[in-house]
């Protein structure tokens, strides 16, 4: 009777087990909630469910961030300092935007983006008792270094610049496959500025660039140089025309060249337009 007694125990711990497992197969699962979308939800255990993305349109000088995009090339496709858009929109981690996001990308009323005045060299004062009588000096910027060995600039009544490296063109402005034009040279060779302002980027963190400089010259005006192997200058240095910013490279290019864009209020236009002839 004990060892019935026993068995029967035995068998009804069995039973007893897999009935427990029985109804822990069959609970649902919390939803996944994703809050990438602009506060959208969804549920992943429901088939054909997808993040919504608004496609509403946003009111000029303001954009939707887009999956993929990053806060840097929102602020170069839209001729700004990444960190000026950070700062009108109260972003703390330029890496931290959601998709669906809208972003103020123009300055707010009172932040016009006034143009980057250029380096100007100052002039001593006169040591004449009577500085009224002595004329007024002229003065000069001072050439940097390298400016002798950069070409010569042309305006184009907006903007003056000079050829930012030595080499041959291997590819020409085209809006829809290259946005500036490709510049060929040797590892090491020297990149210069094409024309006085402000550094507002100076990194790698804009996919297919590779290292890159940008430069604003004005509220309407910015140069890019990307693909280089060392960059000379940071953010918010202000730089003359034809000083050495970087060195040419192959950073994310199947070549040594440099690649030099002009945008103009964040749109590409040709810069043959603006460069004199080689």
């Amino acid at each position: 009777m004990n060892l019935r007694a026993g068995f029967q125990q035995r068998v009804a711990s069995v039973l007893l087990l897999s009935m427990l497992a029985a109804c822990a197969s069959r609970q649902v699962g919390a939803p996944v909630v994703d809050r990438t979308v602009g506060g959208t939800t969804t549920d992943s255990n429901v088939p054909g469910t997808a993040p919504v993305i608004d496609n509403t349109p946003v009111p000029a000088g303001y954009y939707r961030v887009k999956p993929g995009d990053r806060l840097y090339r929102i602020a170069l496709e839209n001729g700004q300092n990444y960190r000026d858009i950070a700062r009108w929109n109260n972003i703390q981690n330029p890496d931290q935007i959601e998709v669906g996001q809208v972003l103020r990308v123009k300055p707010p009323a009172g932040d016009t983006g006034a143009p980057v005045p250029a380096p100007v060299a100052s002039t001593p004062p006169s040591a004449s008792s009577n500085p009224a009588s002595v004329p007024p000096a002229v003065v000069t910027p001072p050439a940097s270094s390298s400016a002798s060995a950069a070409p010569s600039a042309v305006s184009s009544g907006e903007l003056q610049l000079s050829w930012p490296a030595k080499g041959s063109v291997v590819g020409r402005f085209d809006d829809s496959k290259n946005k500036g034009l490709n510049i060929a040279g040797s590892t090491g060779d020297p990149v210069y500025a094409a024309g006085a302002g402000k550094v507002v980027y100076s990194g790698a963190g804009l996919r297919g660039y590779g290292n890159l400089v940008i430069i604003k010259h004005d509220a309407t005006f910015l140069t890019a140089y990307a693909h280089n192997r060392t960059l000379l200058v940071k953010e918010g240095d202000s730089v003359t025309r034809g000083q050495k910013i970087a060195e040419m490279g192959n950073s994310d290019a199947d070549r040594v060249m440099l690649h030099f864009e002009v945008r103009r209020d964040g749109k590409p236009v040709d810069p043959m337009k603006y460069l004199p002839p080689q």
